[in-house]
Protein backbone atom coordinates (compact mmCIF):
# COMPACT_ATOMS: atom_id res chain seq x y z
CA UNK A 1 0.00 0.00 0.00
CA UNK A 2 2.93 2.46 0.05
CA UNK A 3 2.79 2.80 -3.99
CA UNK A 4 -0.81 3.76 -2.96
CA UNK A 5 0.36 6.22 0.11
CA UNK A 6 2.52 7.91 -2.17
CA UNK A 7 0.77 8.51 -5.25
CA UNK A 8 -2.74 9.66 -4.11
CA UNK A 9 -1.54 11.45 -0.99
CA UNK A 10 0.35 13.69 -3.42
CA UNK A 11 -2.68 14.34 -6.02
CA UNK A 12 -4.76 15.17 -2.72
CA UNK A 13 -2.25 17.43 -1.35
CA UNK A 14 -1.67 19.32 -4.66
CA UNK A 15 -5.51 19.37 -4.74
CA UNK A 16 -5.47 20.85 -1.35
CA UNK A 17 -3.58 23.39 -2.51
CA UNK A 18 -5.44 24.66 -5.44
CA UNK A 19 -8.10 24.39 -4.14
CA UNK A 20 -7.30 26.98 -1.45
CA UNK A 21 -5.97 29.00 -4.36
CA UNK A 22 -9.58 28.72 -5.94
CA UNK A 23 -11.11 30.71 -2.97
CA UNK A 24 -9.42 34.09 -4.20
CA UNK A 25 -11.10 34.19 -8.12
CA UNK A 26 -14.54 32.46 -6.72
CA UNK A 27 -15.02 36.01 -4.67
CA UNK A 28 -13.41 38.40 -6.82
CA UNK A 29 -14.10 36.91 -10.26
CA UNK A 30 -17.23 34.81 -9.90
CA UNK A 31 -18.38 37.61 -7.05
CA UNK A 32 -19.39 34.26 -4.66
CA UNK A 33 -20.62 35.31 -1.16
CA UNK A 34 -17.01 35.59 0.52
CA UNK A 35 -18.21 32.77 3.88
CA UNK A 36 -19.52 30.78 1.80
CA UNK A 37 -16.43 30.19 -0.69
CA UNK A 38 -14.11 30.51 2.30
CA UNK A 39 -16.11 27.65 3.68
CA UNK A 40 -16.69 25.42 0.90
CA UNK A 41 -13.21 25.64 -0.56
CA UNK A 42 -11.46 25.97 2.63
CA UNK A 43 -13.02 22.43 3.60
CA UNK A 44 -12.62 20.64 1.00
CA UNK A 45 -8.52 21.93 1.08
CA UNK A 46 -8.91 20.33 4.54
CA UNK A 47 -10.86 17.17 3.73
CA UNK A 48 -8.38 17.15 1.07
CA UNK A 49 -5.35 17.50 3.35
CA UNK A 50 -6.47 14.97 5.78
CA UNK A 51 -7.45 12.31 3.14
CA UNK A 52 -4.09 12.68 1.86
CA UNK A 53 -2.45 11.55 5.44
CA UNK A 54 -4.66 8.65 6.06
CA UNK A 55 -4.74 6.90 2.26
CA UNK A 56 -2.55 3.70 2.05
CA UNK A 57 -2.69 3.35 5.35
CA UNK A 58 -3.54 -0.22 7.16
CA UNK A 59 -7.35 -0.35 7.87
CA UNK A 60 -8.13 2.77 5.98
CA UNK A 61 -9.69 1.66 3.07
CA UNK A 62 -12.61 3.93 3.39
CA UNK A 63 -10.14 6.78 2.52
CA UNK A 64 -10.10 5.99 -0.88
CA UNK A 65 -13.54 5.64 -1.76
CA UNK A 66 -13.99 9.51 0.54
CA UNK A 67 -11.00 10.36 -1.69
CA UNK A 68 -13.56 9.52 -4.70
CA UNK A 69 -15.80 11.54 -3.34
CA UNK A 70 -14.00 14.19 -2.79
CA UNK A 71 -13.18 14.06 -6.35
CA UNK A 72 -16.45 14.26 -7.34
CA UNK A 73 -17.14 17.24 -5.03
CA UNK A 74 -14.49 19.20 -6.38
CA UNK A 75 -16.30 18.78 -9.79
CA UNK A 76 -19.13 19.83 -8.44
CA UNK A 77 -16.86 23.54 -7.14
CA UNK A 78 -17.49 24.08 -10.97
CA UNK A 79 -20.54 25.45 -10.06
CA UNK A 80 -18.68 28.43 -8.05
CA UNK A 81 -16.02 28.76 -10.55
CA UNK A 82 -16.23 27.11 -13.31
CA UNK A 83 -12.44 26.47 -13.92
CA UNK A 84 -13.06 23.60 -11.02
CA UNK A 85 -14.77 21.76 -13.75
CA UNK A 86 -11.42 21.65 -15.70
CA UNK A 87 -9.23 20.80 -12.51
CA UNK A 88 -11.59 18.57 -11.04
CA UNK A 89 -11.49 16.24 -14.11
CA UNK A 90 -7.42 16.56 -14.18
CA UNK A 91 -7.11 15.40 -10.58
CA UNK A 92 -9.91 12.62 -11.08
CA UNK A 93 -7.73 11.49 -13.65
CA UNK A 94 -4.81 11.85 -11.44
CA UNK A 95 -6.68 10.07 -8.87
CA UNK A 96 -7.89 6.92 -10.82
CA UNK A 97 -4.43 6.51 -12.74
CA UNK A 98 -2.73 6.82 -9.67
CA UNK A 99 -4.74 4.05 -7.61
CA UNK A 100 -4.61 2.16 -10.93
CA UNK A 101 -0.40 2.15 -11.23
CA UNK A 102 0.05 1.43 -7.50
CA UNK A 103 -2.17 -1.49 -7.71
CA UNK A 104 -0.60 -2.60 -10.58
CA UNK A 105 2.92 -2.25 -8.97
CA UNK A 106 2.02 -3.87 -5.97
CA UNK A 107 0.61 -6.83 -7.26
CA UNK A 108 2.71 -9.66 -8.08
CA UNK A 109 3.29 -10.65 -11.62
CA UNK A 110 1.05 -13.86 -12.12
CA UNK A 111 2.32 -14.21 -15.86
CA UNK A 112 5.97 -14.61 -15.22
CA UNK A 113 8.94 -12.89 -13.92
CA UNK A 114 9.89 -9.55 -13.07
CA UNK A 115 10.17 -7.34 -16.40
CA UNK A 116 12.61 -5.19 -14.25
CA UNK A 117 14.83 -8.18 -13.69
CA UNK A 118 17.26 -9.23 -17.03
CA UNK A 119 16.43 -13.06 -16.24
CA UNK A 120 19.91 -14.10 -15.38
CA UNK A 121 21.25 -15.45 -12.48
CA UNK A 122 23.55 -13.10 -10.34
CA UNK A 123 26.89 -14.81 -8.83
CA UNK A 124 26.78 -15.59 -5.16
CA UNK A 125 27.97 -12.77 -2.64
CA UNK A 126 29.13 -15.00 0.17
CA UNK A 127 32.51 -15.58 -0.04
CA UNK A 128 32.47 -19.45 -1.02
CA UNK A 129 33.20 -20.32 -4.44
CA UNK A 130 29.96 -21.50 -6.42
CA UNK A 131 29.80 -25.31 -6.80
Amino acid sequence: MNGIRRLCGTVLIMEAIILGLAILPAIVLEHANRPLAGGIGGGLAVCALLLSGLVGRPRMGWALKAGTVLQVLVIAAGIVVPAMYVLGVIFTALWVTGIWLARRYETPAAAGPDPRSSGTPTAPTSGTPAA
